[in-house]
Formats: C-alpha cells, sequence, structure tokens
C-alpha cells in the first residue's frame, strides 16, 4: 500500500464525491483535481482516479485512465450493457475496481447472501427489498442488481421481477422479486429474503453514513495501486474471494 496516494475524483461535488473529499486525509489521500459535469476528465498527475459521477461519464473516464495509465476505482452505477462493455475493455489494460458499494458490511451480505443461498437451495423463495432517497437517480440500486446475480447464479435461474400490480396468479417459484423504494434522505438500506415453509430468512443491511462509503472506496484505490490489469470488485479487495 502506498504511503500517500494522489488522487483524481469524478464526480465531486455529488454526495459520493463530496464524502471522500472529507474523509481524504484521515485516510492517507491526496486529493489534487475535483471534477464534475462539463469539465474535462484527466488522471494527469494521479496514482488512481475515483468515479462517483454519471454512467455516461464512463467512456471518457475510462479513455483518461488508458491515457496515463492510471487505476480506476468505480463506484457509478445504472451502466448499460454497452457502458459496462467499455468499462471491461479497458480493464484489459488497467487494473479497474467496480463496485455497486464499497461499505464493508454490504460486502459481507454479498457473501453471507451467496452462502445462504447455497445452503437453503430451491424450497425458499427470494426477495430483494432496497430503500434509498428521494434522489437517487436509478432503480433499483446496483447493490440490489448484484445481490439479484448472486441468487441468479445460486438458484440457476434468468428470472426477475420487478414489483408486482394485478391479478398476477401464484408467485413463480422460480423468479426473483426486486422491490425499489424511493423517500426521504435515506442512505441505503437492503433486504435480502429467503422465505420458506414455516421460517423466513432476512439478511438486512443498512447504511447511516455515506463515510463508510467512502472509506471502502479510498481503501479500494489504495489496494489497486500495482495491480494487474482486470476488473475488480471490493470482495476481491477485502478478501472475501
Amino acid at each position: 500500500m502506498k504511503d500517500t496516494l494522489r488522487v483524481v475524483v469524478v464526480g465531486a461535488a455529488g454526495r459520493m464525491g463530496q464524502a471522500i473529499i472529507a474523509v481524504a486525509n484521515s485516510e492517507s489521500v491526496e486529493i489534487i483535481s475535483k471534477l464534475d459535469q462539463g469539465d474535462q476528465i484527466t488522471s494527469a498527475g494521479a496514482d488512481v482516479l475515483i468515479d462517483f459521477s454519471q454512467p455516461t461519464a464512463g467512456d471518457a473516464v475510462c479513455d483518461a485512465g488508458l491515457k496515463t495509465n492510471t487505476p480506476l476505482v468505480i463506484g457509478t452505477t445504472g451502466h448499460s450493457a454497452a457502458q459496462r462493455k467499455a468499462i471491461e475493455s479497458a480493464a484489459n489494460r488497467l487494473p479497474i475496481v467496480l463496485a455497486p458499494n464499497f461499505s464493508i458490511g454490504v460486502n459481507a451480505l454479498f457473501w453471507l447472501t451467496e452462502q445462504a443461498a447455497r445452503i437453503l437451495g430451491d424450497s425458499f423463495d427470494l426477495e430483494i427489498v432496497e430503500m434509498h432517497h428521494r434522489l437517487k437517480k436509478d432503480a433499483p440500486s446496483g447493490t440490489a442488481r448484484t445481490l439479484a446475480e448472486i441468487l441468479q447464479r445460486e438458484r440457476k435461474t434468468t428470472r426477475l421481477r420487478h414489483g408486482r400490480e394485478g391479478m398476477l396468479g401464484e408467485r413463480d417459484p422460480f423468479e426473483i422479486g426486486i422491490h425499489a423504494i424511493r423517500g426521504g434522505d435515506v442512505v441505503g438500506d437492503h433486504m435480502v429474503i429467503f422465505a420458506g415453509n414455516g421460517e423466513r430468512l432476512e439478511l438486512t443491511h443498512r447504511a447511516a453514513s455515506r463515510e463508510t462509503f467512502a472509506r471502502g472506496a479510498l481503501r479500494a484505490a489504495h489496494w489497486v495501486i500495482g495491480r494487474k490489469p482486470g476488473l475488480y470488485d471490493m470482495r476481491d479487495v477485502l478478501g472475501l474471494k
């Protein structure tokens, strides 16, 4: 781990950008550039570029990293398939940490969800519920999408149902329900429900402050230095794989 990192923050005026700037000094990080919408994105002079902006900035973020061979930490969510493909292409030449959530607790939730799905098997119905503040633009959250991907992989199904309305008949035993709630100033709540006959298991994580995400992102920034090109996530950073 490098002693002091020189970091460019893209999306510096956003909630996560501000949280990263606020805790940078205590995490041995020097913010050398704060970029926002309309600014030219460059990673010149930086050890790491951290992106918490908009999915549409993804190409420019990757181009900036490739021009200066600068590792990337990307926390932006809501990427389209094409935008995700561009990040994966850049990871052939750069080490990139791409994570929907940098909280240590949430990444423990990912691991616990995987283990519970394996233990409980196919006899439990699967539902995901997430809640965020009223200003969040994408739904479901990137964290909820990752939870769904974990359950899909373990259950070997691709059937997702986003909410329910009307006379739908009995629940499809192979579907995974996802429900997005928006309101107030909620930082981020996620629940995975395993509902069986006569019993129910609920795995829940609630975030009270964005500081935990910011510290996780900066931990990832320290970790990614010197790594081989590739696409990593927070579970790589935490050694949970």
